[in-house]
């Protein structure tokens, strides 16, 4: 089974509520789990060779929660290729907002660039449709775990 990191970026505690509940889900399959609510990168490059799971909301205008904002910018400035690295995203935001899931998007292109293997599709959460994310999450996460 599976080594995997959890890296949340969360305003108001949706992203780790959904963190929360997946990390349950994956552990149930089998796989080593743990949630990085504030996550550095010392902490990312320890699965650099494993998987990690970004959950992240998005504020402003499709910009990154502060609480992953400067993961994202370390990997970004001073990883480059990362093809051992697989990975997913759930992205949680808006649809009223013209930058929709903006952050978790731009995670992505990022692993994308560095050749990062993505393990499914992204997942993008709409507040305005599913006000309880974990009711979408849940079963996205489920057939996740059992991808890896």
């Amino acid at each position: 089974m599976a080594k995997i990191g959890i890296f949340v970026g969360t305003v108001y505690g949706n992203a780790l509520l959904v963190a929360e509940e997946a990390e349950p889900v994956l552990q149930a399959q089998g796989h080593e789990v743990k949630v990085f609510e504030d996550p550095s990168l010392a902490q990312w490059q320890d699965y650099q060779h494993d998987v990690v799971l970004i959950i992240t909301s998005t504020t402003g205008q499709g910009d990154f929660p502060d609480s992953i904002a400067g993961l994202y910018h370390a990997v970004k400035d001073q990883l480059g290729y990362q093809p051992d690295l697989r990975y997913g995203v759930i992205a949680l935001g808006d649809s009223s907002y013209d930058n929709f899931c903006g952050a978790g998007k731009t995670f992505d292109a990022l692993l994308q660039e560095q050749s990062a293997k993505r393990v499914g599709d992204l997942l993008t959460v709409d507040a305005t449709e599913d006000p309880e994310p974990e009711s979408v999450t849940t079963p996205w996460v489920e057939n996740w775990g059992k991808l890896l």
